[in-house]
């Protein structure tokens, strides 16, 4: 009886594995297309610099919420990219104090740098989804769109 209780437990365990089983069928073109459609890649050729995103949802939002192009100057961008680009990295460092899953690679953001209007655009509004979505505040100012 001993040695038939642990056969009987393991068979058990099989069965109850199998009926959560679904029968979802995973469309792999539509979730390759989900992911295409939430990355956003931004290159020049005039410049080297490349801001790649890839956030659920981050492409919907920009389009729906976040404000228009021109709405802010670049100096105003890369005055607050700055900043949140510091506190990101500070974070990133510390994993044992912020949960690293949300600060999982560091930014390269040089001050000296002209990346152009449209990277230091998208990227912070990146920031600002970031903290809106995640509920985190990277600096003093308040996340607002």
């Amino acid at each position: 009886m001993k040695k038939l209780l642990p056969f009987v437990v393991i068979i058990a365990l099989i069965a109850s594995c199998s009926s959560y089983n679904t029968s979802q069928v995973i469309d792999h073109d539509s979730k390759d297309s989900l992911v295409k459609s939430d990355t956003i890649s931004i290159s020049s050729d005039e410049t080297d610099y490349e801001i790649i995103i890839i956030e659920p949802g981050f492409n919907r939002w920009l389009i729906s919420t976040a404000r228009p192009r021109g709405f802010h100057s670049q100096q105003f961008f890369e005055g607050r990219n700055i900043l949140f680009v510091q506190a990101w990295n500070q974070r990133n460092m510390q994993p044992q104090v912020y949960d690293p899953n949300l600060y999982e690679l560091s930014i390269d953001y040089d001050v000296h740098t002209d990346y152009g209007y449209e990277v230091n655009y998208l990227l912070y509004n990146y920031f600002i989804y970031f903290q809106l979505k995640y509920n985190q505040r990277l600096t003093s100012f308040v996340p607002r769109i």
